[in-house]
Formats: C-alpha cells, structure tokens, sequence
C-alpha cells in the first residue's frame, strides 16, 4: 500500500486535461443536436398549411382548417374546432393502417358450439368436498 502512496503523480495533469476535453465536446455535441432540432422545427413550422393532416404534441389528430403566425385551429372530428398554438404541432400525422381485427374474426353464432361436461357444471358451495 506504500508503494501507492509514494508513486508520483506525473500524468496528474493529462488525465484532468482529458477530463476537461471531454466535458467540451459533449456540451460542443448538445450545442450542435439542439440547433438541428430548432431547424428542424422551424422547418415544419413553415411548411405547414391548411387542410395538412397533423399530430400534435399531445397526440391529437385532426386537420388544420385555420392558419395565423401564432394559433392553429384544428378541425377532430366534423364540425370540431380547437384552437392550438403553433408550437404544439408536432408534425405531419401518422400514416392510417388497416384495420387490426381481420374479417375472419368476427364471431358468428355457428362457430361457437357448446359443449357440457361434468367439469363445466357450477359447484355447490354448501355440500360437503371430499
């Protein structure tokens, strides 16, 4: 344990350079991210117009039907209207897919057979169990 208490210390000062270098580059590389995102947005920001089908940042869909520098009214559903600020807007809305249940689940009265059997019958629970 002497030994580590009396070796110098000579690269001391390349190991917090190192430190110090790294901590540059990740606050240089959160820089360089954030200004991407803000031009990204900025871009579909400008790109929007009326009738665009879009998402909001909260999840709403809907249509835009009215369009100012600041408010963006949304049409969800035939004669409802919500207004949103720009900013909301979180871009185009997802493509519609097909519906999820396939036409050959749908149950029909001659799928389903019944069948009876001692197991199926309800138990008392008034008699006694062996």
């Amino acid at each position: 344990m002497s030994s580590f208490v009396a070796a110098p210390a000579s690269n001391s000062g390349t190991s917090s350079l190192l430190i110090y270098a790294f901590l540059v580059l990740l606050v240089g590389y959160m820089f360089i991210t954030q200004r991407r995102r803000k031009k990204a947005i900025q871009s579909l920001q400008a790109s929007l117009g009326v009738g665009d089908e879009i998402s909001t940042t909260s999840g709403l869909l809907g249509r835009i039907t009215t369009l100012d520098d600041r408010i963006a009214t949304i049409e969800v559903s035939p004669g409802v209207n919500v207004r949103f600020d720009r900013r909301a807007i979180a871009g185009p809305a997802p493509a519609a897919s097909e519906s999820s249940t396939p036409a050959s689940s749908t149950i029909t009265s001659s799928t389903i057979t019944s069948s009876t059997s001692e197991t199926d019958t309800p138990s008392d629970p008034t008699s006694p169990t062996d």
